[in-house]
């Protein structure tokens, strides 16, 4: 027999996480605004258990320039990756989201 679940109840009763949806309005929002200036083409967005990730790309058939991931363990934290560099971690999205404003560089070993 078929089980059914609340789509509202779904995330916390599999221990998933999503971006909520302010967060979701800010990322695109920034890509939006991107897109407007021909800077990218195209987003994903991937849920895995504890992490959820948006994804830009310049085309879509790269691998992504940006990847923003929202992991929650005992606090939710916020990484900036470019390939496998890791170029900020953040508490919250926006310190992500300013770190993207600017031009992005390769952090050396720690945390920014």
């Amino acid at each position: 027999m078929t089980e059914l679940i609340r789509l509202t109840e779904f995330g916390r009763s599999q221990g998933v996480t999503f971006f909520n949806r302010e967060e979701f309005r800010r990322l695109l929002n920034l890509y939006s605004m991107r897109v407007a200036t021909g800077e990218w083409k195209d987003y994903a967005v991937d849920v895995r258990g504890q992490a959820a990730s948006f994804s830009i790309f310049r085309h879509s058939y790269e691998t992504p320039i940006f990847t923003v991931t929202k992991k929650v363990g005992r606090r939710t934290e916020f990484v900036l990756t470019s390939g496998r560099q890791i170029l900020k971690t953040a508490r919250n999205l926006e310190d992500i989201l300013k770190a993207m404003d600017k031009p992005v560089r390769v952090l050396q070993g720690g945390r920014n």
